[in-house]
């Protein structure tokens, strides 16, 4: 299996929403995808049908020592999800203590799902550092940064890329990074003039197009699904799908060693 973790250094960047259609595109060409929320919000499964009042979740089952297969749900468009689940804050604090303890946590969790070398997991994560974006970065063979066309999202890169090089980037089994510029409103100048010092900064490390922003994005989610299922011939959802196939392309020309997480 190829793992992605998905993370930002600041939120409101859209980060879970472009995990779940990013998801689905690299569904429909015919690879198993798994979408594994790591944030306690759990709002990863409200894009693929799962039931609200669902509480199940990996946090549940790691405490309980239930196996992950239990609580995993077939979604929308073929993916299949692992929602973080609804705990109550002694249990949330508990979860994250075990977890802090064990860097490798979730690395030993997916290879005890014994996935095929062709399966693709996509990890969200909270914005900033945590011990949950943690975790991930040590099990990630690939990191997808999203940020804004803004002047914050440019001013927090260095932080984000610390914790690449601190928990990823020594493991022989991790690709690299890239990054995705979300939500671009290019009628806007202070956007074009972000975007110009983006690319110029991040090169051959950022996604050629842009996401653009559609309102189709909001009304998707509140139909409890992705935009590429509620209307698919919007403008981003076709961002989607080109940022999608420049993903698999990436992350399809790592070489995962034995033994390792794939």
């Amino acid at each position: 299996m190829k793992v992605i973790a998905v993370v930002s250094a600041k939120g409101g960047v859209g980060k879970t929403t472009l995990a779940a259609n990013l998801a689905s595109v690299l569904a429909s060409s015919g690879r198993r995808v798994i979408v594994l929320d790591l944030d306690p919000q759990n709002a990863l499964r409200l894009h693929f049908g799962v039931p609200l009042d669902s509480i199940d979740g990996l946090s549940r089952a790691t405490l309980s020592g239930d196996a992950w297969r239990t609580v995993m749900f077939d979604g929308v468009d073929g993916v299949t999800v692992l929602p973080y689940g609804a705990v109550i804050e002694d249990d949330r604090r508990r979860f994250e203590a075990h977890i802090d303890h064990d860097p490798l946590w979730l690395l030993h969790s997916l290879n005890a799902l014994r996935l095929d070398a062709s399966d693709i997991v996509i990890i969200d994560t909270p914005p900033g550092s945590s011990v949950y974006t943690r975790n991930a970065l040590c099990a990630a063979n690939f990191t997808l940064n999203v940020v804004l066309a803004d002047a914050a999202s440019y001013a927090a890169i260095p932080q984000m890329e610390r914790m690449i090089e601190t928990y990823a980037a020594p493991r022989p089994d991790f690709g690299g990074e890239g990054y995705v510029v979300n939500q671009v409103d290019q009628s806007r100048q202070l956007a074009k003039d972000v975007l110009k010092v983006l690319r110029s900064m991040l090169g051959e490390k950022l996604f050629p197009g842009v996401i653009h922003q559609d309102e189709g994005v909001s009304e998707s989610l509140a139909c409890d699904t992705t935009l590429i299922h509620y209307d698919p011939l919007s403008q981003a959802a076709a961002d989607f799908r080109a940022c999608g196939q420049w993903l698999l392309s990436r992350i399809d020309a790592i070489a995962v060693s034995p033994g390792s997480v794939a």
